[in-house]
């Protein structure tokens, strides 16, 4: 077993931060299930899909030829679940390691007896991935607040439901990220039929903005959606780019004419790692009245944020452009575009630490769970180490958590 454990440490880690984060929630559903004595026929979505790819009906249409019979839930076998929490082939491996665990367990959380594979399957199955977002949500509030200045706004694709190579049609999570808490306030799937821009809009219609800054990437740098930004007293911070043609054309030629200089005040900030030297300049115009024509709503600001990296001999040199209706000194805006920089090493960390895009399912709804779980364990281990003062990345946390009780005690009670 130290073997095993030693050979496998990083995915068992993954393995039991989610599987902890499961079992709290799912707990009490399960002692409640351990004395019920009745029994539910599920169907194997796999078959499901097989069954459709033979005849002449798609899923729904043998989906309600069930429930007529009824059969009301749809399950996902060990083969359909490879991958399933970050890396595991199968869920037996999920349970021998909760079993090992057992004690622990049950002196920690009160479970008396560890799920079955196929209890963990249904289960994972049956979960509303938005309302179990929701609950978390709620958590996290409770525990940490939502306190922060800046909500990025961000999509991410979830390579592995793609049918074939067509990413275009793999399931897509817009989030809502609260930078400095690292909390997601909200989370939508977004469909074939539809994009980001009318799913952020929508999102807007309950999202609590006012006082805050609100940024995203330059597909949602559109009229509408500032509107309602600042309707709900909030600010915007919008990368610029050719989906908004005359306004990018307009701001780029203020500011590559040399002539203007006087009508802009800049800023320049410098790092140094390992060799890698990143300057940035940002300008920003101190007048925008020329801009007027465009009726753009709230807009207060227009700056460059240009950035020349040498790196080992290579040099490169890029400028990127934004719009904003918050009013600040050149440093402060860099600053607040920089912010958005988090909610995509959110989504990284998702696909490197948590194997987000090779966990290979069947069932959307088992996606949208696992991304509130990941995001959960993100969020937990970043406050934790916060709290606790240390020095430590979230690799070494999670390894800590795996290999040490102690470790694993005081981050569950600190919740």
């Amino acid at each position: 077993m130290k073997k095993y454990i030693k050979e496998n440490s990083f995915f068992l880690l993954i393995v039991f931060i989610c599987l902890l984060s499961s079992i709290i929630l799912i707990g009490r559903r399960w002692s409640v299930e351990s004395s019920n004595k009745t029994y539910d026929i599920i169907l194997d979505y796999g078959e499901l899909e097989l069954m459709a790819e033979q005849s002449e009906h798609d899923t729904a249409w043998w989906l309600n030829q069930f429930q007529d019979m009824g059969i009301n839930y749809v399950g996902l076998i060990e083969e359909n679940l490879c991958g399933v929490l970050c890396g595991l082939d199968t869920l037996e491996e999920l349970v021998v390691y909760a079993k090992s665990k057992a004690d622990f367990l049950r002196e920690t959380l009160g479970i008396e007896k560890i799920p079955s594979k196929a209890t963990f399957g249904r289960i994972l199955s049956m979960v509303d991935g938005k309302q179990l977002g929701e609950v978390i949500l709620d958590v996290l509030r409770e525990r940490f607040g939502t306190t922060g200045k800046v909500i990025a706004v961000d999509g991410k694709a979830i390579c592995s439901t793609a049918r074939g190579e067509n990413t275009h049609k793999a399931l897509q999570i817009l989030s809502a990220y609260v930078t400095d808490s690292g909390i997601t306030l909200a989370q939508e799937s977004i469909h074939e039929k539809t994009n980001e821009i009318p799913v952020f809009q929508e999102m807007l219609t309950y999202l609590d903005v006012e006082g805050k800054v609100v940024t995203a990437d330059a597909m949602h740098c559109q009229r509408e959606t500032s509107r309602r930004i600042v309707q709900k007293k909030g600010d915007y911070l919008f990368g610029l780019k050719e989906n908004q043609p005359s306004l990018l054309a307009d701001v780029r030629l203020f500011f590559e004419d040399s002539i203007n200089r006087d009508q802009w005040e800049s800023c320049q900030t410098a790092e140094q790692n390992a060799g890698r030297i990143e300057k940035r300049i940002c300008r920003k115009a101190t007048d925008i009245s020329w801009l007027e024509g465009h009726k753009w709503p709230g807009l207060r600001s227009v700056f460059a944020i240009k950035r020349i990296v040498e790196d080992h001999g290579h040099h490169s040199e890029e400028t990127s452009y934004y719009i904003s209706s918050r009013d600040a000194c050149p440093r402060s805006l860099m600053d607040l575009a920089r912010e958005h920089w988090k909610i995509e090493s959110m989504h990284w960390l998702l696909d490197v630490t948590f194997s987000e895009d090779s966990c290979r399912f069947l069932s959307e709804n088992a996606h949208k769970t696992l991304n509130s779980l990941r995001k959960f364990a993100l969020a937990v281990h970043k406050h934790f180490l916060s709290d606790a003062h240390k020095k430590s990345s979230l690799k070494s946390s999670m390894l800590s958590a795996l290999l040490r009780t102690d470790y694993l005690y005081d981050l569950l009670w600190f919740l």
